[in-house]
């Protein structure tokens, strides 16, 4: 059994940040201390001027398997996302087939134990059909990470608006229900009218197409029916700033019925961006104009945004090329999303502990995963060890996605990924990965 030990690293946990030395024996963390000395065989590992941050939890992840690898699998993506400092994913169901039963939710557990060197969960998926199969899980609640409903369309097929559907799942779903939430209607309109004044549109009118209005609506549709049910619902992705009305900081996360999400891109871009990187940064909800950006910032820092994730969503560069109809949704992101806010913390804009807050704690809290998300004795050791001095630059060449691109190409971040240990493993460190090792399918403390 091999042992690790930290030495004189600064710890990035639960609201501090100390100097210490953090023992792994195993899979677990075995201790914490100022200061300790074995006699046992042990290999030590020099933390000086290095921090160790929980390993990243990233709860909205699309790897594309089955049924779209030609642009991602489940093993090149979770490969990239550990290279990322991610030691945990949480899937989404709009794979082909759509993972819409038991089954076929299994056949990608199964997928992920032989590929995947990080943990994982899957999200089960609604239709407009399923309702019966989707209550089935309620036995299940310790093993799967939640219910994802799309309340508006985006990549795939899954749009559930067939009122009595919704009713039903939020009414007896004893699981967290996440929702992609923009309105469907308004989004038609909204291109029916651009496109009768506009022929030829660009992704600068993907915002003004699926507009603030279109995400309010259906956010707060969504929030209206929880409070009726009592639901456990998580809103994924808010990009905006008039639906930050809907969520509330009154209360610890671990008590709250609603939460709600941000991903890194909308933290990060605007709708200045269109410019520059036009298809690229096309993604379901969209990046909107500034204010938004900046609302969402103190939506964070305020504790009514919960957690931070990435909606990680590869395509061929081919696939994101005009006209604006077929131009694909979504972008890649799991790689580089710590190293994104790591340079914000560089900058003032958000504490380290609020990163591994935001990042690890709360998604474990949110979804009561089990013995993961924190750096305590006992946990499994999904930990990442960091070099906030040591520049690195995204380039095709250190991009670990299948899709082979990314919106960040050229971009220096301040910070470097120096090693990533999953379930005691070292699964990624000085750039290699070691493919042998597979994470674990992710378990979860639920009544």
């Amino acid at each position: 059994m091999q042992k690790y030990l930290f030495k004189n690293i600064s710890v990035v946990n639960e609201g501090e940040i100390k100097s210490m030395d953090v023992l792994v024996e195993g899979e677990r963390i075995e201790r914490i201390d100022r200061s300790i000395t074995l006699k046992s065989a042990v290999k030590e590992i020099n933390g000086e001027g290095k921090h160790l941050f929980p390993g990243v939890i990233d709860d909205q992840v699309h790897f594309r398997e089955p049924g779209l690898t030609h642009k991602a699998t489940i093993g090149t993506e979770s490969t990239a996302a550990v290279a990322g400092g991610v030691t945990s994913f949480m899937e989404m169901p709009n794979t082909i087939p759509n993972a819409l039963t038991l089954e076929l939710l299994e056949e990608k557990y199964n997928i992920a134990s032989q590929s995947s060197p990080a943990n994982y969960s899957f999200f089960m998926g609604v239709s407009n059909e399923n309702a019966e199969e989707v209550l089935k899980i309620n036995k299940r609640k310790n093993e799967i990470c939640g219910v994802k409903i799309f309340m508006g369309s985006s990549t795939g097929n899954m749009l559930v608006d067939n009122f009595n559907t919704l009713e039903k799942i939020f009414s007896e779903s004893e699981m967290l229900i996440a929702t992609h939430c923009e309105d469907e209607n308004i989004i038609k309109n909204n291109y029916q009218k651009i496109k009768s004044i506009k022929p030829n549109l660009t992704p600068a009118d993907h915002p003004v197409i699926r507009d603030e209005s279109a995400c309010y609506e259906s956010s707060l549709r969504a929030v209206k029916m929880a409070q009726k049910y009592n639901t456990r619902l998580h809103i994924l992705h808010i990009s905006t700033e008039k639906e930050l009305i809907l969520f509330g900081n009154m209360m610890p996360l671990k008590e709250k019925r609603i939460t709600a999400e941000v991903c890194v891109h909308h933290l990060y871009f605007s709708s200045n961006d269109y410019s520059t990187l036009g298809y690229q940064i096309k993604c379901n909800p969209a990046i909107k104009a500034p204010h938004n950006k900046a609302a969402l910032w103190n939506a964070l820092i305020d504790n009514r945004l919960d957690i931070i994730a990435t909606d990680h969503a590869p395509h061929l560069l081919s696939e994101k090329e005009p006209p604006y109809e077929t131009a694909h949704s979504g972008l890649p992101l799991v790689q580089h999303s710590l190293q994104m806010m790591l340079g914000y913390a560089a900058n003032g804009r958000i504490p380290l502990e609020r990163v591994a807050e935001k990042m690890s704690h709360a998604v474990a809290d949110c979804f009561q995963i089990k013995e993961r998300g924190y750096i305590r004795e006992g946990y499994f050791a999904d930990m990442v060890m960091v070099d906030l001095n040591k520049p690195y630059t995204v380039s095709k060449d250190n991009l670990l996605y299948k899709c082979g691109w990314s919106p960040l190409e050229g971009h220096t971040f301040n910070a470097s990924i120096m090693s990533t240990m999953i379930n005691g493993n070292m699964v990624f460190e000085n750039g290699i990965i070691n493919a042998a090792v597979k994470g674990k399918r992710l378990a979860f403390n639920r009544e």
